[in-house]
């Protein structure tokens, strides 16, 4: 049985660099790299998970094509069960065009496709059985299992007894439509880990980190992990607000998966102390180095390429 679940989105990411303008008409512009990868905040984070040691298992549909078989394979590889990866024969495999600017920052060229076929029907109550965490990834953009379905599965999580964390992508064309997808679920949340981008935009905060953590906390999460890049990142619970602890300094390629990265290295430690500050603290160093390379597994996030990351970076002040 896994230890681990992630439950939400799986797809393939084209990725290019650097790209400095799209050419008009015909026009070409030669680039320094172009990548295939697995990719999605269930699918990227299931990845590093088993780099890291942990026994994960996960739950999506990807389509019968190449970039599907693409996926499986590449995830039954690195040790992933894709017992419960479902293939769907009617659309093509969820999938991103990602063009890289020199800062790490990127535009995102998005297909919805197969994610939007995950439903209430993929998400039984015996995938809990042996499960001590489950990770829900995407949701905003999991019209499917969005709202209802997902915080009935939470809430089944937490009757089993495992911790539940949750990260979401808003789709941001209805902001109304976007927090219903998440609403029912935050009260069985007990990592809540979106980027401050994500985090604002949902809790309407303008930018206020404390505004934004009221609205989650009220809305009953457990603990507000808010990442900010080379901010590092934020903790809130109830008993602490806004606890920061920095990033590690690197030579930032592309910053594609590192939120994902974030959230596997953060679970992997969490499984092992049981500690939020310790998970948080090997969730940026995982996040950190996978900004290093281009795409979300540019890093093979493995436990003693980790601790030779965090013995020798430096950091910034929080």
């Amino acid at each position: 049985m896994a230890r681990v679940l992630t439950v939400g989105m799986h797809l393939a990411d084209v990725l290019g660099r650097y790209v400095e303008a799209i050419p008009e008409g015909q026009g070409i512009q030669l680039l320094d790299e172009i990548r295939l990868t697995v990719a999605g905040t269930a699918a990227a984070t299931a990845v590093n998970l088993a780099h890291l040691g942990e026994t994960v298992s996960t739950v999506g549909v990807v389509g019968d094509d190449a970039l599907g078989t693409f996926i499986v394979n590449r995830m039954h590889d690195t040790g992933v069960s894709t017992e419960h990866l479902r293939v769907d024969q009617s659309l093509p495999t969820s999938a991103t065009m990602l063009p890289i600017r020199r800062d790490g920052s990127r535009p995102a060229l998005h297909v919805v496709s197969t994610n939007g076929q995950l439903n209430e029907q993929d998400l039984q109550p015996e995938l809990l059985n042996g499960t001590s965490l489950v990770h829900l990834g995407g949701s905003c953009l999991l019209p499917g299992i969005d709202g209802r379905p997902s915080a009935d599965f939470l809430q089944k999580a937490k009757e089993h007894g495992a911790i539940v964390t949750m990260d979401f992508i808003p789709s941001r064309t209805s902001h109304s439509r976007d927090w219903q997808a998440i609403e029912l679920c935050l009260p069985f949340v007990d990592y809540l880990l979106p980027s401050d981008d994500d985090a604002y935009y949902i809790s309407r905060a303008d930018g206020d980190r404390h505004q934004a953590i009221d609205y989650y906390l009220d809305a009953g999460v457990k603990n507000v992990l808010i990442t900010m890049g080379e901010h590092g990142v934020s903790i809130s619970n109830n008993d602490q607000q806004d606890l920061r602890l920095p990033a590690f300094d690197v030579d930032v390629v592309d910053t594609t998966g590192c939120g994902d990265a974030f959230a596997a290295g953060f679970i992997a430690e969490l499984m092992r102390e049981n500690n939020v500050l310790a998970a948080a603290e090997y969730g940026l160093a995982c996040g950190s180095l996978m900004a290093t390379g281009l795409g979300s597994d540019a890093v093979d996030l493995t436990r003693p390429r980790v601790e030779d990351f965090r013995r020798t970076a430096s950091r910034s002040a929080p």
